[in-house]
């Protein structure tokens, strides 16, 4: 095929599918794998009614979803996950605190964790789902049950090596991730993270049954598996904990063993995550063909996608890393004051960044036409992608800011979670909120790159914002709190406040080079605007409500206080006429309507 000098692919004359996909020039289409890799499972104007989704059905025999429909299934099983998730972070806060026991806990999870984000879900996701939906749309099932079993095979051949190299190397890879720990709780920590390996090379294949569920429209189920994991891991550690519930936590000994019995958990439960799963994959693969393929065309082309966004997410992954190994010297329960935040920082980016972005990928990929028709496409559905994720992100971001200590408390402070440690965990949520809609926004540019075959780009920029996460943590963690003569433990509010810096960063380089190929995308100036207006007010209402309210059960003041913020700031932006509120809005009166019918 013949390049065009500014990066477009132009077609050969007589290809039944004329398209300009805008695409990098060294992402090139070497045979019928690459363009199978390069299309996806429904086309454009399936969701509009320009293509009816009946007609596609039928002729592929398959359950074809519109956007709105497949993001509110990823939806409401990332929120069914995220809740029991945070149910799960508030049973250990009850049970383990600040303490040495659940900072050692953190930081060994953070290593075979690391196994499960590069290997799983987002770069397998990237590289398999492609093509293996694109030979099911062909009716090429047996190709496609090929292509599933060899990807199922080679992931198996390689996770179990890396888990039985890194049971070994355990004592090393803890020297980088958490060089301030030393004696028992170091002790501690290599023997959990021996424990969590397999797990997570489970979760790897669990991973796997999710490309396979999705590219066949099973989205709920795939994400609503991880409830298992996280109801195994409640289970062992109440089971654990209870009868020492009484023993200070200064004994490292005592709480050291139920860490432990709660890592043996998470083993099973990564198990029953995986089998779960696999009744339905076994049943749309029809039979077992364990075998490698590596000489499969399409086999080649998946791991020829896989390459790149592995390394991405290996590069984003490190930042993680990185605040571990500086929250290692800020003391005692930063590295658990760490987790928390995490845990309640990820669920408004799993809930409004990875919903919307999974649900626009297989849209954004599948618009074909002319160049300018193509760019056209992705503008329409990235601005709208954009409007939908600030919609819910700015009051996360305010909430954080200003009302983050009730989120908090609401959630952890019970047992041995007291309320200084609900101030701490605000402090550093509130430096999380810095860069929280500069994330969730950079997340969908990155999947318009990825419609584009353009992976190396988001790799660049990833590659940029780490560099600064280091640079700024290192200088706001550890050299400021001295200067400013505060605790060490403060600066962990340093680590979160510089990833979002860098998160900025990130967001504008990945929107400015996006614009140059496909002309100008982002949110207007108005609607920004009266999203921060609406939640100014609506958190300045709420802070007026808490001090009214004086001390009450931390459940109890979230429920009076986070309820009229939510309602109010939707009030607001619905009276300023923002389309997008009003119709979430809409749908929750038409629900109530119906309760009472």
């Amino acid at each position: 095929m013949k390049r065009s000098t500014e990066g477009e692919q132009e077609p050969e004359k007589g290809d039944d599918d004329i398209r300009a996909n805008v695409e990098d020039p060294r992402e090139a289409v070497h045979d019928k794998a690459d363009r199978v890799a390069g299309e996806t499972f429904e086309p454009v104007g399936a969701s509009t009614g320009e293509f009816p989704a009946e007609k596609i059905a039928s002729r592929r025999g398959r359950r074809t979803l519109t956007t709105g429909r497949g993001a509110f299934l990823v939806g409401a099983g990332i929120l069914l996950s995220r809740i029991v998730g945070v149910i799960r972070q508030r049973v250990f806060a009850y049970f383990l605190g600040n303490s040495d026991a659940m900072d050692a806990f953190n930081a060994a999870f953070r290593i075979p964790n690391f196994l499960q984000n590069v290997f799983g879900e987002g770069a397998l996701s990237a590289s398999f789902i492609p093509v293996y939906a694109r030979l099911l749309a062909q009716t090429d099932e047996d190709e496609a049950d090929r292509v599933a079993w060899s990807v199922f095979s080679m992931l198996a051949l390689v996770v179990s090596a890396l888990v039985l190299v890194g049971v070994l190397a355990t004592p090393l890879l803890i020297n980088a991730i958490a060089p301030g720990f030393a004696g028992e709780k170091r002790a501690l920590t290599v023997q959990l993270v021996r424990i969590f390996f397999p797990g997570a090379g489970l979760l790897v294949l669990s991973a796997w049954c999710l490309g396979v569920l999705n590219s066949h429209r099973r989205f709920f189920l795939s994400y609503t598996a991880p409830v298992v994991w996280n109801v195994t891991l409640i289970a062992a550690l109440a089971w654990a904990g209870r009868p020492v519930r009484h023993v200070a936590l200064a004994d490292l000994g005592v709480w050291g063993r139920v860490a432990a019995f709660a890592a043996w958990g998470s083993v099973v439960g990564s198990a029953l995550q995986f089998c779960v799963q696999l009744p339905t994959v076994l049943m749309l693969l029809r039979r077992v063909r364990l075998a490698l393929g590596a000489r499969n065309a399409h086999v080649r082309t998946v791991l020829r996608n896989f390459m790149p966004v592995f390394v991405s997410r290996g590069v984003v992954q490190i930042s993680a890393f990185v605040d571990a190994w500086l929250a290692s010297w800020l003391g005692t329960g930063a590295v658990a004051a760490l987790g928390y935040a995490q845990s309640l920082y990820t669920l408004p980016v799993s809930l409004f960044g990875i919903s919307v972005s999974a649900a626009e990928l297989p849209e954004m990929s599948s618009a074909v036409g002319e160049q300018s028709v193509v760019a056209e496409k992705l503008r329409a559905r990235l601005d709208g992608g954009l409007r939908q994720i600030a919609l819910f992100i700015v009051p996360s971001s305010m909430g954080f800011l200003a009302l983050g200590d009730v989120m908090a408390g609401a959630l952890y402070q019970n047992g041995k979670f007291g309320r200084d440690d609900t101030v701490y965990v605000w402090a550093i949520l509130a430096g999380s909120a810095v860069g929280l809609l500069a994330s969730t926004l950079g997340r969908l540019y990155a999947s318009t790159y990825y419609a584009l075959h353009d992976t190396r780009t988001p790799l660049r920029y990833a590659v940029v914002r780490v560099v600064l996460t280091t640079a700024l943590g290192y200088l706001f963690a550890l050299p400021l709190p001295q200067a400013l003569d505060i605790r060490p433990q403060w600066g962990a509010v340093g680590l979160t406040a510089s990833a979002g810096l860098a998160g900025w960063v990130e967001f504008v380089l990945l929107r400015r080079s996006l614009n140059r190929r496909i002309g100008w995308t982002g949110l207007p100036f108005s609607y920004v605007s009266k999203l921060w207006a609406a939640a100014g007010t609506s958190a300045a209402a709420a802070w007026a409500i808490k001090f009214a309210l004086g001390a009450l059960h931390p459940v109890v003041l979230a429920a009076l206080v986070l309820t009229p913020y939510g309602l109010l700031y939707f009030g607001l932006t619905s009276a300023l006429g923002l389309e997008e509120s009003r119709a979430v809005v809409g749908r929750f009166m038409r629900v109530l309507r119906l309760r009472k019918s």
